[in-house]
């Protein structure tokens, strides 16, 4: 969590210590609180950019509408591997040469525990009441728990209050509902990157807003003292030159933890980042989301809560309830989950940390075999994986050929210029799932790895070199947070506003 000045609203704490995707955006007030420090006399090579998400849009459909041809380009262009893997997935009965998908995020370990939970008899309830239009920031009963809940287990250093919970449809809705409400079209958040790349399209295709981004580097400099390192100062400068090609930011999007990361931010880190965005971190314009998604492996039941204290953005969002609300029968199912500490505390927590702990040690070991290096952090149902050793010359069109040689050959990755990474060669990869799928769907990573190493190992280095994250021989490094990048055991004028934060599973 972190510390907030001493009034007596507050805003909520991140939830540091549990499994959650919980997304912070603060406000920034006419853009970002203090003015820029001027226009830089020349462009900050690589440390920001500023998106466009329809650079390369084409369409000639004449049955849509302009916003509508936007819409179906974004699914044309950005859900390939998905529609594929939804083709052809794998089952071990019915189709045991299809897809192993290890590029979407979810959580697969648990779902026998959740299963038994939500089949017995005080998830059944029916009353009349919940075959109603319910209050559209949800029933004041679930608010309630969300509050309780969210208290309880982010140690929030005062009770939240239920009518700061608005309950939406999963934080998709969150975010597009945020954008619309707190930019003007054509506005940009200022976010991290390497980031989860479908919030390009949730603040875009409702809201029309833009992203600004802050590139991390994976070399170590300066005070840096982890890859990927966010601080204060990239923050300046990524604003300071967003602002000098004419993009009016107008919040800070922070996920914690970080996606694809895994990062955690600490709370002096978060204390720093809430203190850009405005001198003091303002409960009135710092807003949290939190899902069931990766807390709970619940990313099918699309639940998802907005906590914030500024009530004309609660009203605006509660508005956009009406078309991205839950049934009232789920709003009790969740209701009574939430409430039952003994289960969550005694059967679900326990279990699952055991269960990705081990996932998560046998796909980093895999790696480690495989030569293979490895971000390694304190959260998150992922690993940030390097395979630029097998791009000859590391460019995002060679990162992107390796993945589909990869969905060729059955396994489904997610490739850095999706979340964008700066850094052709990056990938994400899922370890939560069932071991028989982990261990085919590494066996599957490690026939085409091995296959483009042969390939390769004749090839000249490129003329431009590129930072090496780790060495054989190289010892592994820890930072303050928790992050370590594991080496292979083989050879093989503006104004400042919004803060957004999401959160995944601790490990």
């Amino acid at each position: 969590m972190f510390p907030l000045p001493q009034k007596e609203s507050r805003a909520p704490a991140t939830c540091l210590g549990s499994a959650t995707t919980q997304d912070v955006v603060s406000s920034y007030q006419d853009g970002l609180g203090r003015e820029s420090p001027g226009k830089p006399d020349q462009k900050l090579p690589g440390l920001y950019g500023v998106g466009d998400p329809v650079s390369k849009f084409s369409s000639d459909s004449s049955c849509l509408s302009s916003r509508g041809r936007v819409i179906k380009w974004f699914w044309d262009s950005a859900e390939e591997g998905y529609r594929t893997y939804h083709m052809d997935e794998y089952d071990e009965v019915k189709n045991p040469d299809g897809i192993i998908n290890l590029g979407t995020s979810e959580n697969k370990l648990c779902f026998d525990l959740l299963s038994r939970r939500l089949s017995q008899s005080d998830m059944l309830r029916v009353e009349p009441s919940l075959l109603q239009y319910p209050d559209w920031r949800g029933h004041p009963f679930l608010r309630e728990e969300v509050a309780k809940f969210l208290s309880y287990y982010c140690k929030s250093p005062a009770p939240l209050k239920p009518e700061n919970v608005v309950v939406l449809n999963g934080c998709a809705s969150l975010f597009s509902a945020l954008a619309t409400v707190l930019c003007e079209a054509g506005e940009a958040f200022l976010i991290p990157t390497p980031y989860y790349g479908a919030i390009t399209q949730h603040v875009y295709l409702y809201g029309n807003v833009r992203l600004a981004y802050v590139y991390l580097d994976s070399e170590v400099t300066g005070l840096d003292s982890c890859p990927f390192q966010l601080t204060v100062e990239k923050l300046e400068l990524a604003l300071q030159g967003a602002t000098s090609e004419g993009a009016k930011v107008k919040g800070l999007i922070l996920i914690n933890p970080q996606n694809p990361l895994g990062n955690v931010y600490s709370p002096e880190e978060l204390q720093g980042f809430l203190g850009f965005a405005e001198r003091l971190p303002d409960p009135q314009r710092t807003h949290v989301m939190w899902a069931t998604s990766k807390d709970f492996g619940m990313s099918g039941l699309r639940f998802g809560t907005l906590y914030t204290e500024n009530q004309e953005v609660a009203t605006a969002v509660a508005s956009l309830c009406r078309y991205h609300g839950l049934s009232g029968l789920l709003q009790s199912q969740m209701a009574q989950l939430l409430r039952d500490r003994d289960w969550i505390n005694q059967v679900y927590l326990p279990e699952n940390h055991s269960r990705l702990k081990a996932a998560h040690t046998y796909v980093s070991e895999e790696l480690q075999a495989l030569g293979v290096p490895f971000l390694r952090g304190g959260a998150g149902f992922f690993l940030w994986v390097d395979l630029r050793k097998f791009l000859r010359q590391g460019t995002f069109e060679e990162e992107l050929l390796l993945w589909r040689r990869l969905l060729e050959s059955k396994v489904l990755l997610s490739f850095g210029k999706a979340f964008e990474c700066k850094e052709p060669g990056w990938f994400r990869l899922i370890f939560s799932d069932k071991t028989h799928r982990l261990r085919l769907g590494m066996q599957r990573l490690r026939q085409v790895l091995e296959s483009k190493s042969q390939e390769t190992e004749d090839v000249p280095p490129p003329t431009t070199p590129r930072t090496p994250v780790s060495s054989a021989d190289e010892v592994a490094f820890a930072c303050d947070s928790g992050r370590r990048l594991l080496p292979p055991k083989s050879s093989l004028g503006a104004a400042r506003g919004p803060v957004m934060m999401c959160r995944t599973e601790t490990l």
